[in-house]
């Protein structure tokens, strides 16, 4: 059928939509064919079928081919790699509720768009909801090594620094403090999914949580390695404390779909709220003692 002529600024619209398509195909159909998993493998296949039968659809309006944004297949394919894949596509699909305005604009003359881009969005987010990711399945394991982590250490450090004042003996005493603590947490929560009756492994939930703590442990020990004057050093490790809670809240926020600012500033209160209270203490500590190191 032949379609009415369009404004300049509805086919620039449409292009944009047609690009926008056919890179998330190649972004799907790319992660279709990295992943091993046979049935993230098929979701993946059907959401790329899905974004290549949209691009023709648009392409019906302009008759003209759009080449994909290869930095964004590549950039997307590195998240996936680095995060995983639940938040890499979740991220992705948030950039899509950015693009309503374009299809918004769009069904102002061509009706069906809206519908074509209503259906797009459920359906891939029901296609989404059916990915299968081991680590999605100990993200509570993961949360409560590295919340236990940042909480303890920063706290530690913090009491730490001007108790001893002297980094290198605070980067020994934080490493080995956040070592025995890490395999405490493992091994309770070990024990803990041990007698739960779910669908978690007990030995996978405890190397999550206890890896989540060792690499948050080694973050924040890391200045006190690198420079000698110990109020640097804490300044610096509270500020990769807020790095790894900004980080990490935001990773919460895309895969569970949770509100980023409240949980944000209620970890970072937590953690930096317990490095004050640690630092006056470290300092009665050293005065009542009379320690001088």
């Amino acid at each position: 059928m032949k379609q009415k002529k369009l404004s300049k600024a509805i086919e620039k619209a449409i292009l944009i939509a047609q690009g926008n398509e056919i890179t998330e195909h190649f972004v799907y159909d790319k992660l279709s064919r990295a992943i091993r998993d046979p049935h993230n493998k098929r979701v993946l296949k059907r959401i790329a079928k899905e974004e290549l039968e949209h691009y023709h659809f648009w392409k019906a309006f302009t008759n003209q081919d759009v080449p994909p944004s290869r930095w964004t297949i590549w950039k997307y394919y590195l998240i996936v790699k680095i995060f995983g894949i639940t938040f890499g596509i979740k991220l992705m699909e948030r950039g899509e509720e950015r693009a309503q305005n374009t299809y918004d604009k769009i069904s102002k003359h061509i009706p069906s768009a809206q519908q074509i881009a209503e259906d797009e969005e459920e359906h891939e987010k029901a296609l989404i909801a059916l990915i299968d990711e081991e680590r999605m399945q100990y993200i509570g394991s993961m949360v409560l090594g590295l919340n236990d982590a940042l909480v303890e250490l920063t706290g530690a450090l913090a009491g730490l620094t001007l108790a001893l004042q002297n980094t290198r003996l605070i980067a020994m005493a934080g490493f080995i403090t956040g070592i025995a603590a890490s395999l405490s947490m493992g091994a309770s929560e070990y024990l803990s999914t041990k007698s739960e009756e779910g669908t978690q492994e007990p030995f996978k939930a405890c190397l999550y949580t206890g890896s989540a703590y060792v690499l948050t442990v080694l973050f924040l020990i890391f200045p006190y390695l690198i420079f000698t004057n110990y109020f640097v050093c804490l300044a610096v490790m509270l500020a990769n404390a807020v790095i790894i809670i900004l980080i990490f809240t935001f990773y919460l926020s895309v895969t569970k779909d949770t509100p980023f600012s409240k949980r944000f500033f209620e970890m970072a209160g937590i953690s930096l709220g317990i490095a004050a209270l640690t630092f006056g203490i470290g300092f009665l500590v050293r005065m009542a003692f009379n320690i001088d190191i």
